[in-house]
């Protein structure tokens, strides 16, 4: 049962970025992809930057910039800052969310630095890059019609090093 418990959360992650559900964004998709959509230029979006920090980790975490604009189908590029502040060395890892979250489906990132480790050394200072875009099918789903605001949030929770998730069944 314990190891079902740990299991969950990957396993909620994958089913969440499969979905959309959650307000998790979808893959950025293969590069042909990418290269062949139309921006919908009539369309445009406002999309806010949000960062948090659990209490379990003393980092400094904040978006760069406050918003940017843009349109379905048009690439963007958004960055966070880290920075640690202790006399530590201190790894962490981040989870993001989309909100609204019907909109999440459509926000699709190329390149961002959640799921995975950041190891920052005492005093370091990191800028963090988000490369994302929204899927040009966005401008046609009735539900988005009136959505023109979309917040991406970031939480940083301190990882233990070494630390591994247990493959439910196994031991």
């Amino acid at each position: 049962m314990v190891g079902m418990s740990y299991a969950a959360v990957p396993l909620y992650r994958l089913y969440c970025q499969a979905t959309g559900l959650g307000g998790t964004t979808g893959a950025g998709g293969g590069s042909a992809r990418i290269e062949s959509m139309e921006p919908v230029q009539e369309r445009v979006v406002k999309v806010t930057f949000n960062a948090d920090v659990h209490a379990s980790i003393h980092w400094n975490f904040r978006p760069q910039q406050t918003e940017i604009y843009v349109v379905p189908g048009e690439t963007a590029l958004a960055f966070y800052k880290a920075k640690n502040p202790t006399d530590k060395p201190v790894i962490g890892i981040s989870t993001y969310n989309v909100v609204p979250f019907e909109a999440g489906q459509y926000f699709n990132k190329i390149q961002c630095f959640c799921f995975e480790e950041q190891r920052l050394n005492p005093q370091e200072e990191v800028d963090m890059p988000v490369f994302f875009y929204i899927d040009p099918e966005f401008a046609e789903d009735p539900k988005m019609a009136k959505v023109d605001l979309i917040t991406l949030s970031y939480t940083f929770f301190e990882a233990k090093e070494g630390h591994k998730l247990p493959l439910p069944g196994y031991q």
